[in-house]
């Protein structure tokens, strides 16, 4: 559970912003979108291989 403390005379628009930089370094969205819905497995690995092909054509010309 991420918690995050608001300093005396700190904003409520900068505490909303270091719990929001804290979800996403703790994965929570990621998380909540993975689970949302079901991927079959044949999809999971189209996804993958997708990925993986981006990956080479960034590596390869970049």
């Amino acid at each position: 559970m991420i918690v995050v403390n608001v300093k005396k005379g700190e904003s409520i628009d900068r505490a909303l912003k270091r719990f929001k930089q804290q979800c996403q370094r703790a994965g929570v969205l990621k998380d909540f979108k993975k689970s949302n819905f079901y991927l079959k497995p044949s999809e999971k690995k189209k996804i993958a291989k997708n990925l993986a092909k981006r990956r080479m054509r960034r590596t390869s010309s970049g």
